[in-house]
């Protein structure tokens, strides 16, 4: 039988996790149906421009799940499951200063990087590792106490991790080890039926539920598992409309006439789900925790550096102006500095270098002889080039944190009278064991070598810029 490849790994690993997580969270199942709904009326709708970032076929497939470990030991192994599957980290994501509750985590998320296979499937991980040094959360005793529990646990087994780095070596698995790899890789991911110790996990979450979820129990689960939708709006609509309950917002730019850029997000609130509970006395008991819960997501094109910073610039705006006012003034006002500050169309972004695109030929260029503009701008305003927009793969740390508080049972503990743990890209990258790649690089990378297309098609010896 032909070995398996990474990529149909991937694609499989995400399809069964996306039938467990729906077998053990019954309204994500509903997330999806809705989720499939909206996009094909949205195709019927808009035609071929539906489709302007990203095939349905793609959007359809895609997923982005969300798991929490607790030591640098997990995530080098969780890095290993994810690597036999061709994800890589990519970005850095610090959630303790990007929310007002108690979140003590920084995040990376695990992710194809090659444009081939995020369309072959795009299938990403945003993961979370818990920061049990930094005292604005945990004093000393606390901080003792949850890295012996946290280094008693095993989250992944040793086949597991072999079987992984097997297939990470090789780029692929024989058919055999392909699915006992799959069988134990989602078996890694599901939630666990072992009693939780009630009095630990009320301990850490006094100081987190975040905290709580991840070092109060001895094992990982899916937190989160998301379908990606072409019309957000329409789908918290719908959703309401089914009597499921929505967080109040969503995340991310707002709705508005241009162009739609980086993610928005929104997700049904994390629901009351019976877990056993062990008492101090040892008696087992019926209790429920609150900690998963549906997210879903629209994703946009991907903004340059300055794009970000103007981006960034936006939303303090919006923060200045809708200070004390109702989240339905909040769009508003959103949605006005959008349309006064956010350009209006493709060619504005692409003009201003605010966006990340690719670059092609066209197949209707002018063949009448003339000579092709120089400059990018001009080859594609008369008609020598295409320009299609780079989706924005990965993520925003307000937004993400966004989503985390809306889903807490409380907002915990957090002593800012104390100096916080300094954690940085570089210093994931050695918890990691691997290079946490930086996602501006990887976008820019993407439009140069589209630009380098370009210019060797024109017979020129430097990009088309």
């Amino acid at each position: 039988m032909p070995a398996i490849g990474q990529w149909q790994l991937r694609a499989a690993f995400a399809v069964r996790l996306s039938e467990m997580y729906g077998r053990e969270v019954p309204a994500y199942t509903t997330l999806v149906d809705v989720s499939r709904a909206v996009n094909e009326d949205v195709l019927r709708a808009r035609g071929a421009d539906a489709e302007r970032l990203g095939s349905i076929g793609r959007v359809t497939a895609e997923r982005h799940g969300a798991i929490r470990v607790g030591t640098p030991r997990e995530l080098r192994q969780v890095a290993r499951v994810f690597g036999a599957l061709g994800m890589h980290p990519v970005g850095f994501y610090d959630l303790r200063e990007a929310a007002a509750s108690a979140v003590p985590v920084v995040s990376t998320a695990f992710r194809p990087v090659d444009a081939d296979e995020l369309a072959r499937n795009p299938f990403r991980v945003f993961t979370s590792l818990l920061t049990p040094a930094d005292p604005r959360f945990f004093d000393a005793d606390l901080r003792a106490r949850l890295e012996t529990f946290l280094a008693a646990r095993e989250l992944f087994p040793p086949e597991l991790l072999a079987l992984a780095d097997r297939a990470a070596a090789d780029r692929a698995l024989p058919a055999e080890d392909a699915e006992r790899f799959l069988q134990l890789a989602v078996q890694a991911f599901e939630l666990s039926t072992e009693p939780v110790d009630l009095a630990w996990y009320r301990t850490l979450e006094k100081v987190s539920a975040v905290a709580a979820d991840i070092g109060g129990v001895r094992s990982t689960h899916v937190n989160h598992l998301t379908p990606r939708v072409l019309d957000i709006d329409e789908l918290y609509r719908r959703m309401t409309a089914r009597g499921i309950e929505m967080i109040d917002t969503i995340q991310g730019p707002p709705a508005w006439r241009g162009p739609d850029v980086l993610l928005r997000q929104t997700s049904f609130r994390a629901l009351a789900e019976p877990r056993a509970m062990r008492t101090q006395d040892g008696t087992v008991v019926s209790g429920a925790l609150r900690v998963r819960f549906g997210e879903v997501e629209a994703r946009g094109i991907a903004l340059t550096q300055a794009g970000r910073a103007l981006y960034d610039d936006l939303l303090a705006r919006v923060d200045e102006q809708a200070a004390g006012r109702r989240a339905a003034a909040r769009d508003d006002i959103a949605r006005g500095v959008w349309e006064r500050h956010m350009p209006v169309d493709e060619a504005e972004l692409a003009a201003r270098e605010l966006a990340y695109f690719t670059y092609r030929i066209a197949d209707d260029r002018p063949r009448d002889g003339t000579e092709p503009p120089t400059g990018i701008g001009e080859l594609v305003r008369r008609g020598w080039a295409r320009a299609e927009p780079v989706v924005y793969e990965d993520f925003l740390p307000r937004s993400a944190a966004g989503i985390f508080q809306s889903n807490l049972s409380g907002a915990g503990t957090r002593d800012n009278g104390r100096p916080g743990t300094a954690y940085d890209a570089d210093w994931l990258s050695g918890a990691i064991g691997r290079e946490v790649l930086d996602p501006f690089a990887l976008y820019e990378q993407q439009q140069n070598r589209s630009l380098a297309r370009v210019a060797r098609a024109l017979g020129r010896t430097d990009p088309a810029r």
